[in-house]
């Protein structure tokens, strides 16, 4: 799972923010250990009944939000390797009609969306405006997912069929309502390899950081220490879910007695 690839990233994205020059060096491994690359719809495609098989040594290549840097640095690199992907859009982040001016940096316009998307880029939904959406009512959950999947498939003329959750947060209702906004699958963060059995609403990544050196990210896509990896980020990942279901709680005892 990546963010942002960027020289001079802003604060806020500065930690998911990857150099050009290490993501370069990182698509370079993939290719020189044998993985194949495909997009989110694919892998959900194999594992579903009667799916075929999953190429050698399969691996997603995930961005998440739309930045301009996956573009500028990211787009040269993975048609280099002939390498698909898949770039889940915020699309109120995205520079154009529909930009609500929240976006964290430098953001994608359509047209250089579009250029993904014919550089064997799946484009995939990540709702309209960036939201926790576990923690909004029914409406607000319905209005990021079918707003989102609506701007896609005006602009791109093909409607997304994947989706990955703002901040890797979701909950039951959550996947319910993405599964019934018509997404064939989605994917969550967890850091953790991607697995048959976590169904195709709630698919793991391992995030890429800026700080992930070419030692530690061959690790990762070898499924070699991820959980040591990433220890501090579960145990914080738990603390913070307590507060944001005591939020949650409290949230709906508000809004039961207006």
């Amino acid at each position: 799972m990546y963010h942002s690839i960027a020289r001079s990233p802003g604060d806020a994205t500065r930690a998911l923010s990857v150099a050009p020059e290490a993501f370069a060096e990182q698509m370079a491994l993939l290719a020189d250990r044998g993985f194949t690359p495909l997009n989110t719809r694919g892998l959900a495609a194999s594992w579903r009944p009667g799916g075929g098989p999953l190429p050698e040594r399969p691996v997603l290549i995930t961005f998440d939000d739309g930045y301009e840097g996956v573009h500028r640095h990211g787009l040269p690199v993975l048609a280099q390797h002939g390498f698909a992907s898949t770039l889940f859009v915020s699309t109120g982040w995205i520079k154009g009609a529909y930009d609500t001016g929240r976006g964290l940096d430098a953001m994608l316009d359509w047209d250089q969306v579009r250029g993904l998307a014919a550089e064997q880029a799946e484009i995939g939904g990540h709702s309209h405006t960036h939201p926790q959406l576990d923690q909004i009512p029914d409406d607000a959950l319905w209005f990021e997912l079918l707003r989102c999947k609506e701007i896609i498939a005006e602009e791109l003329g093909a409607r997304p069929v994947s989706f990955a959750y703002p901040y890797g947060y979701s909950s039951r209702r959550v996947r319910r309502t993405v599964r019934e906004a018509g997404f064939a699958q989605s994917l969550a963060v967890g850091n953790g390899l991607a697995r048959r059995r976590q169904g195709p609403y709630a698919l793991r990544r391992v995030t890429v950081r800026r700080t992930t050196g070419i030692e530690e990210f061959e690790r990762l896509v070898e499924g070699r220490a991820i959980a040591r990896n990433f220890a501090r980020d579960h145990a914080l990942t738990k603390g913070y879910a307590m507060v944001r279901r005591a939020r949650q709680v409290r949230r709906k005892a508000i809004r039961s007695r207006v």
